[in-house]
C-alpha cells in the first residue's frame, strides 16, 4: 500500500504549488516537468495514469467530463483532484490536508475538490 499519492499538476497550476508540496515531503512533478506541455486534458489524464499520479488541476469542468467517461468506459486512473483558483499557499494546503487524509489507494479512480 502507497501511503501517499503521487501528484501530477495540471498546466494551469502555479508553479509554485509544487515548490510547496515538496516542503511537506510530497513527491510531485509538474506538466511543464514532463515536457507535455499544450496536451489536451484527456491527453494530460492519460499520462498522469501511465506514471500512477493523481493528477491536480483548476479545471473542474473538463475533468468532470474526463472523470464519468472513464467510469463508464471502465477505464482506470490514478485519482484527479481539482482545487478552486486561490492563491498557491491556499491550494498548496487543501491539497496537502486531502492527500494526507486519504492514501493512494483511496483516491485511485476517485474526483475529489480540496
Amino acid at each position: 500500500m502507497t501511503v501517499f499519492a503521487a501528484l501530477y499538476t495540471d498546466e494551469d497550476m502555479s508553479a509554485l504549488v509544487a515548490t510547496l508540496l515538496r516542503s511537506r515531503g510530497l513527491d510531485v512533478t509538474t506538466v511543464p516537468e514532463q515536457g507535455v506541455l499544450g496536451k489536451t486534458d484527456s491527453e494530460q489524464l492519460e499520462f498522469a495514469t501511465s506514471v500512477g499520479r493523481c493528477i491536480v488541476t483548476h479545471n473542474r469542468v473538463d475533468f468532470e467530463r474526463l472523470h464519468l467517461q472513464y467510469m463508464e468506459e471502465d477505464k482506470q486512473h490514478s485519482g484527479i483532484i481539482v482545487v478552486p483558483q486561490k492563491n498557491a499557499y491556499e491550494v498548496a494546503q487543501r491539497i496537502g490536508i486531502l492527500v494526507s487524509t486519504l492514501t493512494a489507494d483511496e483516491i485511485r479512480n476517485q474526483l475529489l475538490y480540496a
